[in-house]
């Protein structure tokens, strides 16, 4: 493994950083456009522009960018620098359990506890997160993050940009759109359209507030 620069200094970065710790990888340090302390005893770099000084072909880069809902800072993060020829590591948590079969495309973050069985392909940039369940012969696009704790069950399909929250379920042999979320603790039945917010158990379209209208005079 080559060194390693991870992107971002928050929360998430954090746990990349540890991540990469407990694998024994050299981490040069992290980035941040406000720079501050270390990480796990790593120092920052600066922001995102100190990648420069670095020859795409002598260091790794990793997405320290989480995601709330809304992936599409880390994706454009992930996509800048791919465009300047720099290649992304894909990390696996030491606790993380993977089935052999399984395919993991490019910058994949698979965190403390995941499961990936059997059959499952895992779009480039794409987040597994704490205990995050992905069950057999399932797909999932790139840009996606699976929060803590969610379970996949068998043949799903996510396509590119879909978030499912914490704790959230989809049963078997369901397609979630591109760019949709899934609420926290959700349990999806039926597939889910592109570019729509599901919520509740089972999980339904969320309802779009309409302004009040004031009658003309």
């Amino acid at each position: 493994m080559k060194p390693l620069i991870v992107l971002g200094g928050g929360g998430h970065a954090k746990v990349a950083i540890e991540v990469l710790h407990l694998l024994g990888h050299d981490v040069i340090g992290f980035t941040d456009p406000h720079p501050h302390n270390r990480q796990c005893g790593y120092p920052c770099l600066g922001d995102d522009q100190v990648v420069n000084d670095y020859h795409p072909e002598g260091i790794l880069l990793v997405n320290g960018l989480g995601s709330v809902g809304d992936n599409s800072r880390r994706k454009s993060l992930f996509s800048f620098w791919k465009e300047k020829g720099y290649t992304f590591a894909t990390i696996i948590h030491p606790s993380a359990i993977l089935s052999p079969d399984a395919i993991l495309e490019e910058g994949v973050q698979v965190m403390a506890g995941a499961v990936v069985q059997a059959g499952a392909r895992i779009g480039a940039n794409t987040i597994l997160n704490t205990r995050a369940t992905i069950d057999h012969d399932t797909t999932i696009g790139r840009h996606v993050h699976i929060a803590p704790g969610s379970v996949l069950s068998g043949n799903v399909t996510l396509e590119d940009d879909v978030h499912i929250g914490t704790g959230a379920v989809v049963i078997q042999g369901l397609t979630v759109g591109k760019n949709s979320i899934v609420g926290a603790g959700a349990v999806v039945v039926n597939n889910v359209p592109r570019n729509a917010t599901v919520i509740g158990v089972p999980a339904r379209m969320k309802e779009t507030k309409q302004p009040e209208r004031c009658d003309e005079r």
